[in-house]
């Protein structure tokens, strides 16, 4: 058993009660602390468990199929208080970053199927806010990957191209343009890469997102109680329910069970340790220094490098602290690169390489372009959150192999605003019994939960790596192909 593998193996734990302070919780929103009902139900038709962007998006679409569906939604800590609530709010979806591996994995229909539906779902996120007014700094615009290895440009541009041919040359899922080292310096502030490519991307205040998709959800019905951690998931004994949820407040019935824990998930269902591993990640908001731009930055970034990337945006204007950087990534870092953050859902700490790297990377990555630190500091805030991975580098969606009634939506690789607002729509889709061919025109079977998938031993971060990092590549591809052989048996 090598080093990832213990720290895969890791049996997660609740969501800390003491987290670090995220920027974007501060302050706490209203109905943070919010309990609908005094007591909780005796029984319920769905249970809901998690807050975020995939409970929040489940809730608002189970509420909107039925009048008469009463839906519980518990929540460990406070309102959006995990990975959500802490991200980076950047909605980007970098696919050319995985799409060769996708054609080579999955074939080239469903890499083209896998591009769309993040961009879409990025789309519809943005056009989600514009609907219902929610007001969440919503900025659309472009986005720069800075690319400093030549393995990660000439794999970009390898990529690029099979994205046009794949899904056509005017398909804007694949819409892409590279800009060479002077350009990149001149356009972009950054000196000494290889190149850049931009493309379209966004950028929200996701905690007021989906703080926004909760309130609407609750017109609609929704009790949400925070502060009421899930314990155990068991089947029901008797009645007329099928599953028991127990919670320090008391046990409540329900017809059907849906796991919108991410990183957390093993914690209530023990199949997927080791299937879906946790990672914390490491964010910064930063005062930019005086030498940048007045009028702020035009783009959002990503730095990419040999063995890792960090990723940054700005806050766009009219939004509270405009011009603040929030930049994270970096968790490879620390060391043994970074991997002592796998398997740990410890959002009390940081690691302390990685939290120092995290505060200088952007004054390094912009130079002379910084200037002098702001005269009240550089960093606003600091603080950690948990992702969850998968040993296949893609979410598991749908209901528990042999459990019925027991569905999840999780594991997001680290991005969720490209993936589960659109995702939460299949989950109720399927429970509802209409999954049919129309969904499968845009919801991409990698996805989809199987007993197949529980099979995967867990590798490390998918996509991540320089593909010239030959060793690693090699020794997950005889591994993954060591599972398939154990699965087609």
């Amino acid at each position: 058993m090598g080093p990832i593998d213990e720290r895969a193996g890791l049996t997660p734990t609740l969501p800390q009660s003491n987290p670090t302070s995220s920027y974007w919780q501060d302050p706490l929103h209203q109905i943070a602390n919010h309990r609908t009902t005094r007591e909780l139900p005796k029984s319920v038709s769905t249970i809901i468990i998690g807050s975020g962007i995939t409970g929040a998006s489940i809730a608002y679409n189970v509420l909107g199929k039925s009048d008469t569906s009463s839906v519980l939604m518990l929540e460990a800590r406070t309102s959006c208080s995990g990975a959500t609530g802490r991200n980076g709010g950047h909605t980007k979806a970098a696919s050319y970053r995985a799409f060769l591996d996708n054609v080579q994995d999955q074939g080239e229909e469903e890499a083209a199927k896998i591009a769309r539906f993040e961009y879409k779902n990025i789309k519809a996120v943005h056009a989600f806010v514009r609907e219902h007014k929610i007001d969440c700094d919503s900025w659309e615009g472009d986005t720069v990957d800075i690319i400093y290895d030549t393995s990660q440009w000439n794999r970009a541009e390898k990529a690029i191209s099979a994205m046009r041919k794949i899904l056509g040359e005017e398909d804007p899922a694949a819409q892409y343009k590279f800009h060479s080292a002077s350009e990149t310096a001149e356009k972009f502030l950054i000196e000494g890469a290889m190149g850049s490519v931009s493309y379209e991307a966004g950028s929200i205040n996701a905690y007021k997102f989906v703080i926004g998709i909760l309130e609407l959800a609750l017109t609609r019905g929704l009790n949400l109680q925070t502060e009421t951690p899930a314990l155990t998931i068991s089947r029901s004994s008797g009645g007329t329910s099928r599953w028991t949820v127990e919670t320090p407040k008391g046990s409540i019935g329900a017809e059907r069970v849906i796991m919108a824990t991410n990183g957390y998930t093993a914690f209530l269902y023990p199949p997927v340790k080791g299937i879906i591993v946790p990672l914390r990640g490491t964010v910064a908001a930063q005062r930019p220094g005086t030498s940048m731009p007045k009028e702020g930055l035009r783009t959002t970034y990503s730095f990419i490098y040999g063995n890792g990337y960090e990723y940054m945006i700005f806050r766009p204007p009219g939004s509270a602290f405009a011009g603040d950087l929030v930049i994270g990534g970096c968790s490879t870092k620390a060391p043994k690169e970074g991997l002592y953050e796998w398997g740990t859902t410890d959002d009390t700490a940081m690691d302390p390489d990685i939290g120092q790297y995290v505060r200088d990377s952007a004054a390094g990555y912009f130079g002379s372009h910084w200037g002098e630190d702001d005269p009240d500091g550089r960093i606003r805030k600091q603080w950690t959150g948990i992702m969850g991975y998968s040993s296949q580098g893609f979410p598991l969606v749908g209901m528990a192999p042999g459990e019925e009634n027991l569905w999840m939506a999780a594991s997001f690789q680290g991005s969720g605003m490209v993936l589960c607002f659109l995702t939460a729509k299949a989950l109720v889709t399927m429970m509802d019994g209409e999954d049919d061919e129309e969904m499968n025109d845009w919801f991409p079977r990698a996805f989809r939960m199987s007993e197949g998938r529980l099979k995967y031993k867990f590798h490390g971060r998918l996509h991540e790596k320089a593909p010239m990092d030959l060793e690693l590549k090699a020794s997950s591809e005889t591994q993954l192909e060591t599972d398939k052989q154990t699965i087609r048996s």
